[in-house]
Order: C-alpha cells, then structure tokens, then sequence
C-alpha cells in the first residue's frame, strides 16, 4: 500500500454505503385557529379543567414555563370548551382531521413535483382520534391516489411516530427504488384535553400540545430528489417504561399519561443509544451536521443537549417550533425537519440525525446523508 494514501477518516466510512431514500419534501398544515399561550390558559383553566385558585396557580406556572407562545387549534377555543362527549370529539376530529392531512399532503406533493398518482406507498399516523377506515384511506380519493396504493396505518407510537414513519419509509424503499412514499401525520391534541380532570399530566398537555398536519414525500434511490437521504434507523425500547407515555382510553376519550421521569429517561439513554448507532456507521457525536429532534418540552430538550453535549443553537429549530406551535406529537420532529431543509445546505455528504421519543417509552433514531 502506498504509504502517502491518506488514511480513511470517518466521513470517509460514512460515505461508503451507496444511494438510498431521499426526501424530496416536508409541508406543515396548521389550522387557522390560532391563540397565545395566555389566552389557551385562561379558556382551559374557566371552562375545561375547573380548577380551584391554587390548581390555576400551578397550571399558570406550567404554561409559563412550557417553552410555547402561540398554539393553532382545530376549533375556536369556544367550541373545544363546549365538547362534553368522546362522540361528539371524535366526529369534530375526524373532520378536521380530513382537512388538514389533504392540506398537508397536497402541498408536500407539489413541493417536490410529484403527482398524486405516482405515489406507491401512503403511511398515516395519529394518535390523538380514532378513525376506521384510516385517514389515508378516506383521503385516497379526494387527493388522487391511486386505487392499488400501499397503505400502512400507524396508530400507539405517540410523539415518535413522524421519526418512526419515516424509518419504516426507509425500509420499504431500500427494496422498492423505483417508487414514492409518503408519510402524513395528523394530530388534534387539543381534543384530547379532559375535562375537571386537574391532575399534572392533563395541566401539563394543556400547556404543552398543540394541532396540526405534516406530510413527507420520500423517493426511492432510483428516482431524483433535492433532500438528505435517509441512511439507516434504529429503534430502541426501554424496560419498565410502559406507564411513561401514552393514554388511558374511555368513556370520555383519551386520558393522558405523561411522566415526570421523561427528561431523566432521555438523559440516561439517548446518549448512549446516539454514540453507537453512530459509531456504527464509522461517525462520532461531533461529525453530525445538523440535529432534527422532536420537541418534547423544554426539559426534554435541556435533558437531550446535556447528554449529547451539544453546542448551543444546534436544537434551535427544535425551540422555534415548540414556541409557535406548541408540541405537535407526530407532526412536530417532520416540522423541525422541514424549517431544517430551508436552511443553508450542510457540505454535500454530511450527516445528520433525526430523533424522536415516544411511548413504549421508547426512541427512534434516523440518520440522514445531505
């Protein structure tokens, strides 16, 4: 060997596996209700969660807290006041829920140039109603799918699911080139909310979620796109966790379940988790280009710069988006990756991680190529 061939570095490692997925685009759809985080508190502390004055003092110090200055619902605050039935919530949903995916989905495909009938594959992902048929299935027709499309339906990962959805995107793709995914989430937190209920977790997700629509349009390696390409993914589940994240689901809808301990989980994790899947690749912490991380609440984002020592404004998309939306569940990581696509390219063959938590509890991570 000739001992002036410099040795292999690694970036060097990462750039050796071949063409893969690549996004082509990420559009957001928020519904035109829109209010400041004080005008959220006050209509939910009156008229949904009826709470003494020291409860309103505490759900005053969450929402102050929660890193979130306007939110977009799906009804008039006065409307999501006035539900008093799952029936009633659900149908409310479903409608919105409708026409914000078809918004979503609409705009992602004439972003990247692509006709609705040349999609193959359609995955849609919600967490927040109940709809059977499946979103994707009442919008085939009304966006132009075509009658053969793939459809997968995810329903229970929760705020990991845009992270997931797009993982799974991956898979299909590496053995389907010549083809187009998209991946659609679509959730309503807002009615959700449940009422006289003043435990912690409710006050927290009242303070903290926010509605919307995001769809990505993934093309096979086979096919030309603008985006990052979308590498590898890897899932990790965490034991004992199950009652970290999720929903009690009853007469009167979706109960939230929410810990304390998320931040503490994040922490003792996802640092590690991040290193080796990296190390994997032949990458460290400090080759990553750009971070999309899912905004969780400010502590988890605190919790995930420590572990992962990152510099200051590396999550600051992540912040931005938790601010003028709130935490959009599924949506919110495929918003932080959209404003990331706005951005100033990252040198050509950068990496750079995409990552999400949700119950299980768990974390997905996706590591993207630009």
């Amino acid at each position: 060997m000739d001992r002036t061939t410099p040795e292999p570095t690694r970036q060097d490692a990462f750039h050796a596996p071949g063409p893969a997925p690549r996004v082509a685009a990420v559009e957001l759809a928020l519904p035109p209700h829109v209010y400041r985080q004080d005008e959220v508190l006050d209509a939910f502390t009156e008229d949904i969660l009826t709470v003494d004055p020291p409860d309103r003092r505490v759900a005053a110090r969450i929402s102050a807290n929660a890193g979130v200055h306007t939110r977009h619902f799906a009804l008039p605050l006065e409307r999501v006041t006035a539900l008093d039935s799952f029936t009633d919530t659900n149908a409310a949903y479903l409608d919105a829920a409708l026409d914000l995916g078809e918004s979503a989905l609409k705009q992602a495909l004439d972003t990247a140039g692509i006709a609705p009938d040349e999609v193959d594959t359609v995955v849609s992902t919600t967490v927040t109603g109940l709809a059977v048929p499946s979103l994707e299935a009442r919008l085939a027709q009304r966006v132009g799918l075509r009658s053969d499309v793939k459809r997968v339906p995810l329903f229970g990962l929760g705020c990991v699911a845009g992270a997931a959805g797009l993982a799974r995107i991956h898979d299909h793709l590496r053995a389907q080139p010549d083809e187009v995914a998209v991946l659609l989430s679509v959730e309503l937190c807002s009615l959700t909310a449940q009422r006289d209920d003043t435990s912690m977790a409710n006050m927290v997700g009242s303070s903290l979620f926010g509605d919307g629509a995001a769809a990505a349009v993934v093309v096979g390696a086979a096919r030309a796109a603008d985006g990052p390409e979308i590498i590898s993914s890897r899932s990790r589940l965490y034991p004992d966790t199950e009652r970290v994240m999720g929903w009690d689901i009853g007469a009167s809808g979706f109960r939230l379940v929410l810990s304390a301990d998320v931040p503490t989980i994040a922490e003792e994790h996802l640092g590690k988790d991040v290193s080796a899947f990296l190390a994997d690749h032949g990458l460290h912490l400090d080759d990553v280009a750009t971070w999309v991380c899912h905004p969780g609440g400010p502590k988890v984002i605190e919790a995930i710069e420590r572990t992962l020592d990152l510099p200051a404004d590396a999550l600051a998309h992540t912040r931005a988006s938790l601010a003028r939306n709130g935490n959009l569940s599924s949506a919110s990581v495929l918003d932080v990756l959209r404003d990331t696509l706005a951005d100033p390219r990252p040198a050509k063959g950068a990496p750079g991680v995409l990552m999400a938590m949700g119950p299980g509890f768990c974390s997905e991570l996706v590591l993207l190529r630009w």
